[in-house]
């Protein structure tokens, strides 16, 4: 079952004709009385929130709109949740932006500090913050079993929002422009976004089955890659009409320079490991755009083809 916001154009949800397929109502997280209405009467076991507004640049032109989603949005599902007795899980999708963050590159781990700097990231630390109130009261007064899930930059096919680096690329590539790069020495953690997707699955799981965690990591095996790196794997996949500029000075003011993440514990605890790389999820991430914009494949046959994929490493 599903809860957002109207599709927007060119969303995946749109390209793929998903309207009518499931369950799904179209109204604001920020709307407490229709959350708990669409609660009540889909009578959910588990909830994965993954609604938010996820946009750096966004947050800073309206971070009062970022923060009532996030935060409040948080709250208002875990309340709407919590006033039933037939969810038994939470799992809330943050960002691995949530911690402290003072540019040493030193991989994070699920114990350290959170703190904010731009918008986007300080409400999700807010987020975080009501996570940690509900899971409190959870164990002084029952309800379900929550969990903060932090992810690295996630990219794939699909994902067309503003000032996100590969969507940037692709249009700019595809409609034969150069394309303006900012920050290329900045690091991420990049992965394909099946891999977290299959992270959250497993987190669901082991909480059905009665094994507490508090929060839990989802990133790369490698070390993170600059943006240039990430530029020049998408520009070649793409193939000769692909023209970049990059800036020569990296802008610290929006975002943290370098960012790690440690996955230990997702490992030790759920067994879990990306399917892909981070090179080869930028290369299949691109040659799913090339599919689509190219060669006019099916966007749908398109997921599928990467579903399989990651379904044939997890029984491999």
């Amino acid at each position: 079952m599903g809860y957002s916001l109207p599709p927007e154009a060119n969303s995946l949800y749109d390209r793929t004709g998903r309207e009518g397929k499931i369950v799904e109502e179209f109204a604001d997280i920020r709307d407490l009385h229709s959350i708990q209405n669409f609660i009540t009467c889909t009578k959910p076991v588990a909830v994965i929130h993954l609604a938010a507004q996820p946009l750096v640049i966004e947050s800073y032109k309206s971070p009062r709109e970022t923060f009532e989603t996030n935060v409040l949005g948080t709250v208002n599902l875990l309340d709407a949740a919590f006033q039933t007795d037939t969810v038994k899980a939470f799992i809330a999708i943050t960002t691995d932006k949530v911690y402290r963050n003072d540019n040493h590159g030193v991989a994070f781990n699920e114990s350290d500090a959170l703190r904010g700097k731009d918008p986007y990231s300080a409400s999700k630390v807010g987020s975080e913050a009501a996570i940690a109130a509900w899971q409190q009261i959870a164990k002084s007064s029952g309800g379900p079993k929550v969990v903060a899930t932090r992810a690295g930059n996630v990219i794939g096919g699909g994902d067309w929002a503003k000032d996100r680096l590969i969507p940037d690329l692709i249009r700019g590539f595809s409609m034969g422009e150069v394309v303006q790069v900012r920050n290329p020495m900045s690091t991420r953690p990049w992965q394909h976004v099946l891999d977290p997707l299959i992270g959250y699955l497993l987190t669901l799981q082991t909480v059905l089955n009665g094994i507490d965690v508090e929060s839990i990591n989802f990133g790369p095996s490698e070390t993170s890659l600059a943006v240039s790196e990430v530029v020049e794997i998408t520009m070649k996949s793409w193939g000769e009409s692909a023209t970049v500029k990059l800036e020569s000075s990296t802008d610290s003011v929006y975002e943290a320079s370098k960012l790690e993440l440690s996955s230990q514990l997702a490992k030790e605890l759920l067994n879990w490991d990306p399917v892909w790389s981070q090179r080869s999820a930028v290369q299949a991430t691109t040659e799913w755009w090339k599919g689509l914009l190219l060669e006019g494949k099916d966007p749908f046959e398109l997921c599928q083809k990467d579903i399989g994929y990651a379904l044939d490493h997890l029984k491999s």
